[in-house]
Parts: structure tokens; sequence; C-alpha cells
């Protein structure tokens, strides 16, 4: 069940929300510390007894351990009121999605995108996806 504008989670106060996927919700939230607009991922109360929610710590310590500009950086990892969550930077604009639906990435788009993972450190990528597994 989505979580509605002003509900508090820790020191975050939920904005609105942004979208959902198979491992749970994503909203906007404003830290009441530093009254920044952040981006938290929430994992739903129905799944904290089930194997989930061991994937989704894992997925933030997997990310947390990452420094790449094409990875959102994770700023907290909690939970309140049985609720599982991940804050991370805001990043507005437009999804991968609606780029794709709006037009084709020609190849010197799509090598120009890829090109950053090339230079990543492989030895940093390891560690982050043998935190994940």
């Amino acid at each position: 069940m989505p979580l509605a504008n002003d509900t508090r989670l820790g020191p975050y106060l939920i904005i609105g929300a942004i979208g959902a996927g198979g491992m749970g919700e994503v909203y906007r939230a404003r830290d009441s510390r530093w009254t920044a607009t952040l981006r938290s991922k929430c994992s739903p109360k129905s799944r904290q007894r089930c194997p989930h929610a061991d994937r989704f710590e894992r997925e933030a310590k997997a990310v947390a351990a990452l420094s790449h500009p094409n990875i959102l950086a994770v700023y907290d990892v909690g939970a309140d009121q049985g609720i599982s969550f991940v804050v991370t930077e805001l990043l507005e604009g437009e999804t991968l999605r609606g780029r794709l639906i709006r037009a084709r990435i020609g190849w010197a788009k799509a090598a120009e995108i890829e090109q950053p993972w090339r230079t990543a450190s492989p030895p940093r990528i390891r560690r982050a996806l043998s935190i994940a597994t």
C-alpha cells in the first residue's frame, strides 16, 4: 500500500510518490534536519517478513559501496514503522523508459552513455556485486 503524503520515516517526510516496482515504492522526501529534497525507496510493510527484505538491504549496501557518475549516491538506510527504506540523491529529469518511448537512442549516444562504465574500477564493481548476492 502506498505511503500517504506527510508520512514520516525517521527524519524523512514523504512529499509524494515517484513510482513503484517489484522491490518497492519510490518517493520524493524531505530531510527535516537539512531541508534537503531526496529520493526514498521503501520496501512495503508486507515484505518485512519475507526474503525481499534481505535483498532490499543487500541492494542498498551494494550501491553504497560504489562511487560512479551513473549511480545514485546512497545517503541513509533505515527502518521505521516496519518499513525498510533507502535514501538516495534525487535526480530530476526524464526516465530511461520515457526517453526510449520518445525516440530511439542511436549508436553514438549509446556509446557515450556506456563509456563511463568502461573506466569504472572493476575491483569496486566486483565487491559491490559480491555484497548484493
